[in-house]
């Protein structure tokens, strides 16, 4: 009798929980994010695209382009600009395609200037896969677990100077996969887990976000005994790692 009112007590909490979440998520309507893919994303990109804020590829897979047409349209809305798709970015989103009446824009759609002030530039012409992205995000997890957003951009920053560095290949997995570069991929810590910050801290990278001005390595002075990587000059620390160029 006991287990059975426990188990109507979370039916009941959970039904509460879906309620609070509104027209959008009783319609299924997941949160999404860079490097997530499916029905929904098309739903998403279709949705961008009918109100003139989305003008690339409907192809179902939430791609850079995606995440900036995200964000400009959080921002001329009112919404955190954060890139990612949850309940109160569906509903907006929602109101604004179907016809209902809708409050005008806070903002008007950004011109590229606008845009260029709200996120950081694209680093040249570079393209990243989703499956790029979400492999940065897992070594993102596993290097800067329970560090601060910042620490987690760093660790992403560095891959992607790498990235562009003519000492590193020029491809993401060779990059993450190169023998011992990364503690976490080598440990297996990298696949634990993956949070949307994860995600963000890896997006905002991409777009030029750089808090270590263009390091290509970084350790945990607590932990590394490397003598190579102690040769490097030390430019800064964030959280619990220093970086280096």
């Amino acid at each position: 009798m006991r287990l059975q009112m426990h188990v109507i007590a979370i039916f009941v909490a959970l039904g509460i929980s879906v309620i609070g979440q509104g027209k959008c998520f009783a319609q299924n309507e997941r949160v999404l994010y860079a490097g997530t893919s499916g029905r929904d994303v098309l739903t998403l990109q279709q949705k961008l695209t009918q109100i003139g804020y989305y003008t690339g590829p409907l192809n179902a897979s939430f791609t850079i382009r995606t995440y900036h047409a995200v964000r400009d349209f959080q921002y001329a809305f009112g919404l955190p600009i954060d890139g990612i798709v949850g309940a109160q970015t569906w509903a907006m989103l929602d109101r604004s395609t179907s016809g209902q009446s809708t409050t005008m824009p806070i903002h008007q759609q950004p011109t590229a200037a606008t845009t260029s002030s709200l996120s950081p530039t694209p680093l040249g012409n570079s393209t990243f896969s989703a499956q790029d992205i979400n492999l940065m995000a897992h070594v993102v997890y596993g290097e800067a677990r329970g560090q601060p957003f910042l620490g987690q951009v760093a660790v992403a920053a560095v891959i992607i100077n790498r990235y562009h560095s003519a000492l590193f290949p020029h491809s993401i997995p060779a990059i993450l996969f190169q023998p011992g570069a990364f503690t976490s991929l080598s440990n297996g810590q990298a696949w634990l887990g993956l949070h949307q910050e994860n995600v963000k801290a890896v997006m905002d990278a991409i777009h030029g976000f750089d808090p270590t001005n263009g390091a290509l390595y970084y350790w945990n002075p607590s932990i590394s005994t490397s003598s190579w990587i102690w040769s490097q000059p030390i430019m800064l620390t964030i959280g619990n790692h220093v970086f280096a160029k």
